[in-house]
């Protein structure tokens, strides 16, 4: 969160300056007294307390702060949806806030329609000072060299997929992609995903991985499965034949690196195989990665 003068288009911690009739004013800094709206109004509100707020412009462009967040603030990409369109200006997208966000026409890569949902990246206009948006990604992403490291954890937004497999959105920054035999279930456009940074091609592009690789990946998971199967009273219904989703969404892993893990505890004398389950065996201390 950012102190001090208020940033337009972010989160910022400002003070109460004073209360009035419509609200609260907050002291901007330059940008001068903002004004939180009586219904954004904390509670839980006391003398002295800095409020943690977002600075957008109104629909009549008067500066105004709220405390409800958007789904994308300047700078960041996002899978919005378009509410409407209006035949002079543009779209509007729903990005979370009572204003709708616009996407002018001039920045549409290509024409939208109502109920379809788009990446987008919302940037400042700096003439207008109006926070817009645009699909014209390219423009938008960083060319600067990059200082990943392979192995790294990042985050990424998946835009779009490809022949090879899915097109991704690096730390709000940067082109990745995932191929798909590196995936054990399809990804969906808009999905917000943790994984790590696989090769780092010449010309800077970036393979991705939704696992770590090799002992990096398989220790801390065989971790996780045990200290779930001691909070499940030492069996769980999880074994090598239950399906890629079920993983993913129980252990946030893909079913491969689960299988590793699974045949690093049975090695181990760790687990036994109930088909179907697992049983948790406490005759041997196990060393991750052993």
């Amino acid at each position: 969160m950012l102190q001090g003068m208020a940033i337009i288009g972010r989160r910022n911690t400002l003070s109460i300056e004073r209360a009035s009739g419509p609200g609260l004013y907050l002291n901007g800094g330059e940008l001068g007294e903002i004004l939180l709206p009586g219904r954004y109004i904390p509670e839980d509100i006391a003398p002295g307390k800095k409020l943690d707020v977002f600075i957008y412009l109104d629909s009549e462009d008067r500066l105004v702060a709220t405390t409800e967040m958007p789904h994308a603030m300047v700078g960041e990409f996002a899978f919005l949806e378009v509410i409407s369109v209006n035949p002079r200006v543009g779209a509007f997208l729903d990005w979370g806030l009572a204003k709708d966000l616009l996407l002018p026409f001039r920045e549409q890569e290509m024409p939208v329609r109502p109920g379809q949902r788009v990446i987008a990246y919302v940037y400042l206009d700096e003439k207008s000072k109006r926070i817009v948006a645009t699909t014209r990604l390219h423009r938008h992403l960083n060319r600067e060299p990059m200082n990943y490291r392979e192995g790294q954890p990042v985050e990424f937004l998946i835009t779009g997929k490809t022949p090879l497999g899915y097109n991704a959105i690096i730390e709000n920054a940067h082109r990745g992609l995932l191929y798909h035999d590196n995936l054990s279930a399809p990804l969906e456009t808009g999905q917000r995903m943790k994984g790590f940074v696989r090769t780092i091609r010449s010309g800077g592009k970036i393979d991705l991985a939704l696992d770590a690789a090799g002992y990096t990946r398989v220790a801390p998971l065989t971790d996780q499965i045990v200290q779930a199967l001691e909070r499940n009273g030492g069996r769980l219904a999880f074994d090598d034949a239950s399906s890629p989703e079920a993983i993913r969404e129980a252990f946030g892993t893909s079913k491969k690196a689960f299988k590793q893990a699974l045949g690093a505890l049975y090695k181990a004398r760790r687990i036994r195989f109930e088909n179907p389950g697992i049983q948790l065996l406490d005759n041997t201390t196990f060393t991750p990665g052993a």
